[in-house]
């Protein structure tokens, strides 16, 4: 996890139904990924629907994906849960399957004060048998990361980062300020169209959901925002803000889950099965996932 840089695809989970791994899509995805040049996986996170998943699924998805990564990229793996035990039982599968490292967000359903939170994380980290980045998710868990608490947290030595998908820039530009106390940590964004911003305020890399898709046209944005190469930046960004459409069809919160696996499906590398309460997307939609997808594949 050390100096860990670049694109980390948090993972869709390929399902076949209600409870089961599409397992051949799985090994698909992530070699599709990974020869895609990305630098980690992350699984277990929004974009692996995993509030949704069963805790036998979920400790199934874990060990077939560090044993399909094999080594060649770092896996990371989701372990919020409204239980502080569960989030610790997932966390020792995770070690026991040869995980890298954890990722935290806040938990949800009951929101917690900043002290209350600060508490929570010192208190789990103790029990947790790898290095833990911490996931700051706003929109979904209702609660921050506010950056002085991640300030307080940062003299423990087991907590090696931060992951932002408030998609703020001025608090990610604050969030960054945090390597004066820990030089060390490691500084992602979630947000894909931000990508290039986030570089340039000092982020180490993206956890974008379309690098599912394209892994490699995350990584070569990511690399020329490093370079600071204008003109290559200008091109994929473009290419990046097409890639958004996908995101804008449908009407319910789930559209960025479903266009992900809908894309991937019209790719041939993994069923698009929604873990319930939602759905796959109907062939109208479908066809639209089609066509922007098509058009880009044109262009790259």
């Amino acid at each position: 996890m050390k100096n860990l840089k670049g694109i980390v695809p948090p993972l869709i989970t390929p399902l076949k139904d209600r409870d089961h791994l599409d397992h051949e899509g799985l090994e698909r995805l992530v070699d599709h990924v990974i020869t895609g040049g990305v630098s980690g996986i992350f699984i277990l996170g929004t974009t692996g629907e995993a509030p949704s998943l069963s805790y036998a699924l979920r400790r199934e998805l874990i060990k077939k994906v560090c044993q399909q990564a094999a080594g060649r990229v770092p896996v990371l793996v989701g372990i919020t849960d409204t239980a502080f035990v569960e989030s610790v039982n997932l966390a020792k599968t995770a070690a026991d399957c040869g995980a890298d490292a954890l990722v935290l967000t806040t938990p949800y359903y009951f929101p917690a004060g900043q002290t209350e939170l600060s508490e929570y994380v010192s208190h789990l980290v103790p029990e947790l048998p790898l290095p833990l980045m911490l996931y700051n998710m706003p929109a979904l868990t209702k609660v921050w990361f506010e950056v002085e608490t991640l300030r307080a947290l940062s003299d423990n030595e087991k907590i090696v980062g931060v992951k932002d998908s408030s998609g703020d820039l001025e608090y990610f530009g604050d969030l960054v300020s945090l390597r004066k106390e820990r030089p060390d940590w490691t500084f992602f964004v979630g947000p894909e169209h931000l990508l290039v911003d986030a570089v340039r305020l000092g982020a180490d890399g993206g956890v974008n959901g379309g690098a599912n898709v394209f892994p490699r046209l995350f990584v070569d944005t990511y690399q020329a925002a490093v370079e600071n190469d204008t003109e290559k930046i200008a091109t994929l960004q473009a290419t990046i803000e097409a890639l958004q459409g996908i995101y804008d069809i449908g009407k319910y919160a789930s559209r960025h889950i479903k266009a992900t696996k809908c894309a991937l499906s019209l790719l041939g590398i993994c069923d698009d099965f929604m873990a319930e309460p939602f759905n796959r997307f109907n062939p109208p939609e479908r066809k639209r996932v089609e066509e922007i997808i098509q058009k880009l594949q044109k262009t790259m």
